[in-house]
């Protein structure tokens, strides 16, 4: 008996907390409904006045403000055979990056036997001589023959053709006018039948079917005849006109093809020579490669290599630099700074972008530094979003700008973390509320203030934000509360009394009068 008594225990076990929560929920939800008009203190925010500082706060990296870039100037992609360890002081002309000339030495070999082709192509070709003379003669003919018949066809399309099709076109237009005329008088004469019952309401409707079509056909006449005037006729006449200017030029083509022809052994024997020089420039141009593989420093300074301090993710391909590391052309390999100043490159959200001006006041603090903080000054914000960050999130648009570090920033290194705040606006008296407070219904700003018949909803105009206070233009005064929560669904409540009549507003507990007035 025991053991049945804990089955049927087990039984209604799982009956019973459905129950059980059923009835919670139930309570809940009527305490909800009941306590919709109490207000948790806590809950609410009092407007406050006083100092308000705007500025958007972004992370950034620390950069010299002057350097010399080294880049790879050498084509294509190679190697990296020795590098200068980063932070090592050089002179001018001390050796930075050594790359692999391998291949381009290859290149020059076979570029040596190419240039030795080209010298004895260009002595073949001096004694080279092919005169077509009544091949020539036949095309010139026939070029004098093609210019005739183009005039002759832009003569016949502006004397007979276009005339013709203007014509066509004013008659279409008469006739169509007539038949509006005619079809609105008919009209007029059937409402008064109609009007006397005379004549049925159908009747009635196609001959107002019949008028609207005679307009339609009256308007279509008339653009019928403007596609003409404006589009047609001068696609016509310049394409004509073109192919007179395109005969005359094809038979002065063929003419100095023809005087081409009687000196060709000379024409070739220049055309050779140009070959050979350019072969020749190639191979310079490789020689000049294979020197740029030696990169050497142009001025001293301390190496800093290019890819110290830039984002590392699976987008930015810009492997630290070492020895071994493919390098492609154009690639920043080395800076050499020239100067102590510092500079901060963030990236601004574009809902910041607005805030933020050149020559607004900066102050940045670096963590590697004690946490100190160092003036700047706003120099430069990017025109277009930054395509690293586009590329790797598109719903991600951030633009680049530069911070002039002000001062002695001397013992700052470029890479170093750092963060950046810009100040906006300082307000010395200003009435503010924390952002969430703000919502916008219809890109209104609403806020809600606690009442005994549930939350009331303002109307407020707002100023600027620092992502955690709003500053409040009109609307609220010192002092007055508002829900820290406002609500996103909320039932119908008290309103503010607004100046003039009011209508009572519509029940939404699905009344027939007011299901009738929604359908309409």
């Amino acid at each position: 008996m025991k053991r049945a008594e804990r089955g049927a225990v087990r039984r209604w076990l799982p009956a019973a907390a459905v129950l059980v929560a059923l009835a919670g929920g139930a309570y809940l939800l009527s305490g909800a409904f009941a306590g919709s008009a109490r207000v948790d203190p806590g809950a609410l925010f009092a407007t406050r006045r006083g100092p308000l500082a705007i500025s958007v706060t972004e992370s950034g990296t620390i950069k010299n403000r002057e350097q010399v870039v080294l880049k790879s100037e050498v084509e294509g992609r190679n190697s990296v055979l020795t590098l200068v360890p980063e932070g090592t002081m050089v002179k001018a002309g001390d050796l930075l990056v050594q790359l692999d000339s391998s291949r381009l030495v290859d290149q020059k070999g076979l570029q040596v036997i190419t240039v030795i082709s080209a010298e004895a192509a260009f002595v073949r070709a001096r004694e080279s001589l092919a005169v077509a003379k009544s091949q020539a003669e036949s095309d010139i003919a026939k070029a004098e023959l093609d210019v005739k018949f183009a005039r002759l066809d832009l003569s016949k399309y502006l004397e007979g053709e276009y005339p013709q099709q203007q014509q066509q076109a004013e008659a279409d237009i008469t006739i169509a006018g007539e038949e509006v005329q005619r079809a609105r008088d008919k009209l007029e004469w059937s409402k008064k039948l109609h009007a006397q019952r005379y004549l049925s309401l159908i009747e009635l409707q196609a001959d107002e079917l019949s008028l609207k079509k005679a307009d339609l056909n009256l308007a279509l006449a008339v653009s019928k005849r403007r596609v003409l005037e404006q589009y047609t006729h001068v696609r016509n006449l310049e394409a004509l006109e073109s192919g007179v200017e395109q005969a005359e030029k094809a038979l002065d083509r063929v003419r100095r093809q023809a005087a081409a022809d009687l000196v060709q052994a000379e024409s070739d024997q220049r055309a050779k020579e140009g070959e050979l020089a350019r072969q020749k420039s190639q191979l310079e141009k490789l020689e000049e490669q294979i020197a740029k593989c030696r990169i050497v420093a142009p001025v001293p300074g301390m190496v800093v290599y290019a890819s110290t301090g830039q984002s590392s993710g699976w987008r930015n391909s810009s492997e630290p630099l070492a020895e071994g590391q493919e390098v492609r052309e154009r690639q920043d390999l080395i800076y050499l700074p020239t100067a102590a100043s510092m500079m901060v490159e963030v990236k601004i959200h574009e809902s910041s972008l607005e805030k933020v001006r050149v020559g607004m006041a900066a102050r940045v603090t670096v963590d590697a530094a004690s946490g100190r903080s160092f003036p700047g000054t706003v120099a430069k914000i990017g025109v277009l979003p930054d395509a690293t960050s586009a590329w790797m999130n598109p719903d991600l648009k951030v633009y680049s700008t530069d911070v002039h570090l002000d001062g002695d920033a001397s013992d700052l290194r470029a890479g170093m973390s750092c963060r950046a705040e810009i100040l906006v606006e300082s307000y010395d008296d200003a009435i503010y509320v924390p952002v969430q407070c703000v919502v916008r219904e219809g890109n209104k700003p609403i806020v809600y203030l606690p009442a005994e018949g549930g939350p009331v909803r303002r109307e407020v105009e707002i100023g600027l934000d620092n992502t955690r206070m709003v500053r409040i233009l009109k609307g609220l005064a010192e002092g007055e509360k508002v829900l820290l929560a406002p609500p996103l669904h909320a039932p119908v409540r008290a309103r503010e009394p607004e100046p003039g009549p009011r209508t009572p507003p519509e029940s939404t507990g699905g009344e027939p009068g007011s299901g009738r007035r929604r359908s309409r």
